[in-house]
């Protein structure tokens, strides 16, 4: 049954105005500066809270590092977590990469409507699954660190779910991945249904996005095109998903599919590795654009963009894919000639009529 429409409406530091070209640019991760905000800066840097829905059981009450542990709670715990942006003062550790986002306070609340507070009505959310091998904080930090790095202008939530954080847990992370799907299906619906929600934006990385397409296969289910008409860009930056089990799903979310754009490098040793683990099946953020852009996904291909023991973070690290990422969640995909250098994009479908950049990814 649809819901009632009519009831739910890593690191460039800015250097003042001389670097304002940086800050359109996309440079990084930034905080906020002694003397007020910085031009263009994100909503989390202005005001710095970050929302948190976990499948994680809490560590002697989210009172103090680690906040939440490894294993897994039959509930989902909401919470603001206020944070510590970096100092980035001319002067400061940020600098110099010495500086970066903290967490110094979680607070738990009951339900969705407390987590959003009384904010304006319609803004708009990006929501950020982190992958394999991630404690909560730095899923946490992940988050906080994206949604600066695009300017993202509404509030920013990490979806959380209990990874072993270990090397060798690769097995209990995917379970544990799949097991909190539901729930984050559940934190989807809620946040859809919420009035002062507008746009739902999703970044999945890593194992978290085989969760993510599995919760937006049931969303799809439940809701149809109400849940294509209120998210907005889906990411999947290197996805770790059986190509065969990613094609099925494509084809069983209807409109929402369109709404894809993938992050993909061949060189990505983290696959390979996961690739070898799950019998030698291709992964989507390892394989070949064309094998994408025939169901009319927009393909980031990162190969060989930077160097790094695994390229499978780039979507952090690399600010070409980071300014793609912006376009995407902004509503200005850049296709062919209009790819950051360096980037190669894909897909065919093309960006909206009359689209610009804009200073910073949307608020209300």
């Amino acid at each position: 049954m649809q819901p009632d429409r009519t009831a739910v409406s890593r690191r460039t530091a800015l250097r003042g105005l001389a670097s304002a070209a940086t800050a359109l640019a996309v440079g990084g991760c930034a905080g906020v500066a002694a003397n007020g905000p910085r031009f263009g800066a994100s909503e989390l840097a202005t005001r710095p809270a970050l929302l948190v829905a976990t499948t994680r059981k809490s560590v002697a009450g989210a009172r103090a590092k680690p906040w939440f542990g490894t294993e897994r709670s039959r509930t989902i715990t909401l919470a603001r977590a206020a944070m510590t942006p970096p100092d980035d003062g001319r002067l400061s550790l940020a600098a110099v990469g010495l500086s970066d986002w903290s967490i110094a306070a979680i607070e738990p609340v009951a339900q969705i409507d407390d987590l959003l507070g009384q904010g304006t009505s319609g803004r708009n959310l990006l929501v950020y699954v982190h992958g394999f091998n991630q404690t909560f904080e730095a899923a946490a930090l992940d988050a906080a660190r994206l949604s600066d790095s695009i300017k993202f202008g509404g509030d920013t939530l990490v979806f959380s779910w209990p990874s072993r954080a270990r090397l060798l847990d690769y097995n209990y992370d995917r379970e544990s991945a799949m097991w909190s799907r539901d729930a984050l299906d559940q934190v989807l619906e809620d946040l859809l249904a919420n009035p002062a929600v507008g746009r739902v934006n999703i970044v999945a990385h890593s194992v978290g996005t085989m969760l993510t397409m599995e919760a937006l296969r049931q969303l799809y289910a439940k809701l149809g095109d109400y849940a294509a008409d209120r998210i907005g860009a889906v990411v999947f930056a290197s996805p770790d998903i059986d190509m065969d089990v990613f094609t099925a799903s494509v084809q069983r979310i209807g409109p929402l599919a369109p709404k894809i754009t993938i992050i993909t490098a061949t060189d990505d040793r983290a696959l390979a590795v996961s690739r070898w683990v799950n019998g030698s099946t291709t992964r989507v953020g390892a394989a070949e654009k064309a094998q994408l852009e025939k169901f009319g996904l927009r393909v980031i291909d990162a190969s060989s963009q930077g160097w790094g023991i695994l390229n499978h973070d780039r979507f952090l690290s690399n600010a070409g894919v980071r300014q793609a990422i912006r376009d995407a969640v902004g509503g200005f995909p850049r296709l062919g000639a209009f790819a950051p250098a360096g980037i190669e994009l894909g897909g065919n479908l093309p960006p909206p009529e009359g689209a610009q950049a804009a200073p910073r990814v949307d608020s209300n």
